[in-house]
């Protein structure tokens, strides 16, 4: 009896390890995957040319932090992209909100809006540009 428990007990922790790690892999290849989409890299670009929200986060350097898969901000479909984007600079942080469609013609991604709401509360419209930049 104690052989068969053993064996159960190694395994239950064999299985254990494996699906933790099968688990992280997941999780670090769906970050990979939206840091490489369109959508997410020309949300991007659109924060790096503006000076304002550039200075405001004390960029550069800029970091780009990974989504948080469970917030309701993040959705994205076959049409639709929404992402709320954790960015920080040297000053402080906040999140980039992007909306992006998908031209179907095209086969591309579209930026529809780009907003930058700095932890101060302060939100700073990037794309589509105003007329005061």
């Amino acid at each position: 009896m104690g052989r068969s428990t053993s064996l159960l007990q190694q395994m239950t922790i064999f299985v254990t390890v494996v699906t933790g790690g099968g688990c992280g892999m997941m999780y670090y290849l769906m970050q990979k995957n939206f840091a490489k989409s369109e959508f997410h890299r020309l949300a991007i670009e659109q924060l790096n040319r503006n000076s304002t929200a550039m200075a405001s986060l004390g960029a550069p350097p800029l970091k780009i932090h990974n989504i948080h898969l469970t917030d309701r901000h993040n959705r994205v479909d076959h049409a639709n992209a929404q992402l709320k984007i954790p960015v920080t600079g040297s000053k402080t942080g906040g999140y980039l909100y992007t909306a992006s469609t998908r031209d179907a013609l095209m086969n591309r991604w579209c930026l529809q809006r780009v907003a930058l709401q700095l932890r101060t509360g302060e939100i700073i419209d990037i794309f589509p540009e105003t007329e005061s930049e």
